[in-house]
């Protein structure tokens, strides 16, 4: 049995939410011990613990571990099973990150399924559901299967309460990813999105983009959740070139202004188009897996996260894949603020 070190790297959920995911593509049977030691409240929170239940559910896995605040866990799988499934966070807890744990293994299955996934849609240190649609969905088309999905309604921290579902549609083939440039750039947009709170933090935030990137009125969108569980807001920025779009989201919190969210996003998008690499650093650690399961390919990114490297590492633990990075230094021509780019390119193991 495989014994995975939970404290490794950035030692956070993703080791364990990677793991589940490998060992149900794999059959590999595995052991994490020192469970998001790397936190400040280590062991297993509600939506890890969601995680956890749904990878059992699929497969009919036999697990030991699985409570909450638990920092050991041991996980051996089934077969997995496609059908329709319903899972609940119980919290504000991201319910993109349960989706990513059971994907990959449902993207293998022999039918499609459904899921419904109540919890947080838009979390600061999770996907949000924005980017998983406009981003992490088209790429996944390009290499064979079909994630549609659906926000039902958005969730926030600490209310929770957003519900997304997600139909899978497995491939009839596989196609090995290439993505090595963004092509040219087809349109832009800015939503400011408002939950139990006033319209005028959303207005503030466009004028902000407005008033930095220059973009136009029509360009900007407000919308302010009706029926909303509980107080929120995301400025969101999306860059649609013609081989991928980019999403970069501003949260707010209690205490900071509106103009800070903002800054936040335009300095993360600012970042970005630094490099000409089509793939931002989020979406560099998303593509990872798929790229296993579609036979490999390369892409350009802009950044090698920590949070990157650390699933690249459970990765090679789990399946042996030959992963390489190569930096390209910013060409003479480019601009002084250039930042270059990294190639990365997936073989999994033969």
């Amino acid at each position: 049995m495989l014994t995975i070190d939970g404290s490794f790297g950035e030692g956070g959920g993703q080791i364990l939410r990677t793991s589940l995911a490998l060992s149900l593509v794999t059959g590999q049977p595995f052991r994490i011990v020192k469970i998001r030691a790397g936190r400040p409240k280590p062991g297993l929170l509600r939506q890890h613990l969601t995680a956890v239940n749904a990878a059992t559910l699929i497969s009919n896995a036999t697990v030991a571990g699985d409570h909450l605040g638990s920092s050991e866990l041991t996980f051996t799988p089934g077969r997995v099973r496609p059908g329709h499934y319903r899972f609940d966070v119980g919290s504000a807890g991201s319910s993109t990150l349960v989706l990513q744990t059971i994907l990959p293994p449902l993207l293998l299955a022999d039918s499609p399924s459904r899921l419904t996934i109540t919890g947080g849609t838009h979390n600061p240190a999770a996907p949000p559901f924005d980017f998983m649609e406009k981003t992490f969905a088209p790429i996944l088309a390009r290499v064979g299967p079909r994630l549609a999905l659906t926000l039902v309604r958005p969730g926030f921290y600490p209310a929770g309460g957003g519900e997304i579902t997600a139909e899978i549609f497995p491939p009839k083939s596989w196609h090995p990813l290439q993505l090595l440039q963004r092509g040219p750039l087809l349109r832009r947009s800015a939503t400011a999105i408002v939950s139990c709170l006033p319209v005028s933090i959303a207005q503030r935030e466009l004028q902000r983009v407005q008033q930095s990137l220059g973009w136009s009125a029509d360009e900007l969108h407000t919308w302010q959740v009706p029926d909303a569980r509980g107080p929120g807001n995301v400025l969101i920025l999306e860059l649609h070139f013609e081989q991928v779009c980019e999403v970069f989201t501003g949260f707010g919190a209690r205490g900071l202004p509106a103009e800070t969210v903002a800054d936040r996003s335009i300095a993360e998008l600012s970042c970005y188009l630094n490099s000409d690499a089509p793939v931002g650093k989020h979406l560099a650690d998303q593509l990872l897996l798929p790229m296993l399961l579609c036979g490999g390919g390369i892409f350009r990114t802009t950044e090698i996260s920590s949070h990157a490297q650390t699933n690249l590492e459970i990765i090679r633990q789990f399946t042996g894949a030959d992963i390489q990075m190569t930096h390209e230094p910013p060409r003479q021509a480019e601009s002084p603020t250039a930042t270059g780019a990294w190639r990365v390119t997936v073989q999994p193991a033969r």
